[in-house]
C-alpha cells in the first residue's frame, strides 16, 4: 500500500554553492525541523566534508551527486563510493540526464555506478527521463524502460534497495513540469517493471523530479505512485525547499 512507503525529498544542489552560501541554506533548512519526511541534500563533492559535519546527528541526509563505477585506480578526477562511505554519505543520484547528455553516460555505466554505491552501503538515486522529442515521438514508456532494465539486470536481486527518480528532461530547469497525470503515468509503468523484478516493488520509493516547486509539489507527491521528489533550482532557497519537503508530509 502507499500508505507504507517511505516518502523523501532530496535537494540537487547541481554546481552551485560556496562556504557561505551553504551554511546559510543549511541552517535555514534545520531551522525548520522537524521536517515530517525524510529529506536530504546531494552537494557538489568539494563540500562533501563540511555538510558532513554541519548535518551530523541532524536528521537531514546528505549524499553525493555522482560516483565512480570503480573501486579504485587510475581514474583520474573520480570518487570511489569507498571514499564516499568513509564520509558517512547516505545517497548519490547515479544517471542524472545531465550527466547522460554532457558526459555520454550509458545506460550500463549509470548501472554499475549504481552497483558500485549499493556494494558501499549508499543507496543510489537512478535517474530515468525522456527528452522532448522522445516523448512527441510517443517513446517515453520504452525510453525509461530501456534505462531500467539496464539497472534491474545489472543489480539482480539488489534492485529493490535503490531509489528510482522519473525526471522528464525537458522539464528540468526549463520552468515546464509534467502535469500529474503524465508523472503518475510513467511512475506506474516503472513500479509495475520493477514489480516485475522484485517482491518489494511495492515499497520502493519512486521520486519524481523536474521543476518541482512549493506550488506544485503537493499535487504531485499525492499521486499514488510518487513518494516524494529530487528537486533541483527551488532546493537551493530554504523556505522553498522546506515547503516542497512538508507537502510531501
Amino acid at each position: 500500500m502507499t500508505q507504507a512507503r517511505s516518502k523523501l525529498v532530496v535537494g540537487n544542489w547541481k554546481m552551485h554553492g560556496n562556504h557561505a552560501a551553504n551554511a546559510e541554506l543549511l541552517q535555514g533548512i534545520l531551522a525548520a525541523r522537524p521536517l515530517g519526511v525524510d529529506a536530504a541534500v546531494c552537494v557538489p563533492f568539494p563540500y562533501l566534508s563540511e555538510v558532513a559535519v554541519t548535518l551530523a546527528n541532524s536528521g537531514l541526509a546528505w549524499g553525493a551527486q555522482d560516483v565512480s563505477a570503480h573501486e579504485q585506480g587510475a581514474y583520474t578526477g573520480e570518487v570511489s563510493a569507498a571514499m564516499l562511505m568513509e564520509f558517512g554519505c547516505r545517497y548519490a543520484i547515479v544517471g542524472h540526464s545531465e550527466r547522460r547528455a554532457y558526459h555520454g553516460e550509458s545506460d550500463q555505466i549509470v548501472a554499475d555506478k549504481a552497483k558500485a554505491a549499493l556494494a558501499r552501503g549508499i543507496t543510489p538515486i537512478v535517474c530515468v527521463g525522456e527528452t522532448l522529442a522522445q516523448r512527441q515521438a510517443g517513446e517515453t514508456e520504452a525510453v525509461v524502460k530501456r534505462q531500467l532494465s539496464v539497472v534491474i539486470h545489472t543489480l539482480g536481486q539488489c534492485i529493490g534497495e535503490i531509489v528510482v527518480a522519473y525526471e522528464p528532461v525537458w522539464a528540468i530547469g526549463t520552468g515546464l513540469t509534467a502535469s500529474p497525470e503524465q508523472a503518475q503515468a510513467v511512475h506506474a509503468v516503472l513500479r509495475a517493471q520493477l514489480a516485475a523484478a522484485t517482491a518489494r516493488a511495492a515499497e520502493m520509493t519512486l521520486l519524481y523530479g523536474g521543476s518541482v516547486k512549493p506550488d506544485n509539489a503537493a499535487v504531485l507527491f499525492s499521486q499514488p505512485d510518487i513518494d516524494g521528489g529530487l528537486i533541483g533550482g527551488a532546493a537551493l532557497k530554504a523556505a522553498d525547499f522546506v515547503a516542497i519537503v512538508r507537502a510531501a508530509a
